[in-house]
């Protein structure tokens, strides 16, 4: 299997099914597109998808290009990893939890770009990114009340691989859910992620690539 990646600083899309394939302990092969650069970018991507976009997984003549539809389609690839629960009520939320990631929280993507070689640093948060932060909160709480943790459905899953570059967003820009309505051990969920061998190890990767950035 091969995985077309965007630029580890910034591709949270590209993180998420990262993750969960290096969950599966697989072999597979990581092709690497320089993101933001227009038509560099572009001609980068052409070769591996009609679609213009990354993340993209190439298994044989399967082309899969969403990065939620990799991490289902690896999920049942390698049922033995377990990368959904056991448990249909527990399996059912954290599907659910990915969704909402998956199309929601459009202001805390945009006022938060994941930047894994940045400084952790303020912002000034708006009434629109307190109401996502809010949401968050709300979910995590409610996930993690319900499944005991230490993961939202309990075990680590998908979920929790979407959840991850939002995690790496709190850390960058100074943002605890304490701060709105969460309770502490939705902070310490996030922390908890960004512990992860394997997100520790993509986070590396992205401060080499942002060391040897041009500026």
């Amino acid at each position: 299997m091969e995985l077309v990646i965007g630029t580890k600083r910034w591709s949270t899309w590209s993180l998420r099914p990262w993750l969960v394939l290096r969950k599966t302990g697989a072999a597979f092969t990581e092709t690497l597109v320089n993101l933001r650069q227009g038509e560099v970018t572009q001609g980068q991507i052409a070769p591996h998808s009609p679609f213009g976009q990354v993340p993209v997984l190439k298994d044989g003549d399967l082309l899969v290009w969403d990065s939620l539809a990799i991490c289902e389609y690896v999920a049942e690839r390698y049922p033995d990893a377990r990368l959904w629960p056991e448990d249909p009520a527990a399996r059912a939320q954290a599907r659910a939890a990915s969704a909402l990631m998956h199309s929601g929280f459009a202001v805390l993507r945009s006022a938060c770009p994941m930047a894994l070689d940045q400084a952790p640093s303020g912002i000034e948060v708006t009434e629109a990114l307190a109401g996502d932060l809010k949401r968050l909160a709300t979910l995590w709480d409610l996930m993690l009340d319900r499944h005991g943790g230490p993961f939202l459905a309990g075990s680590w899953s998908i979920a929790d691989a979407f959840f991850t570059p939002v995690a790496s967003r709190l850390r960058t820009y100074g943002l605890a859910l304490t701060d709105f309505g969460g309770r502490p051990a939705a902070d310490a969920y996030g922390a908890r992620l960004l512990q992860d061998a394997d997100f520790l190890a993509w986070e590396a990767d992205a401060k080499a690539e942002g060391a040897g950035a041009t500026p």
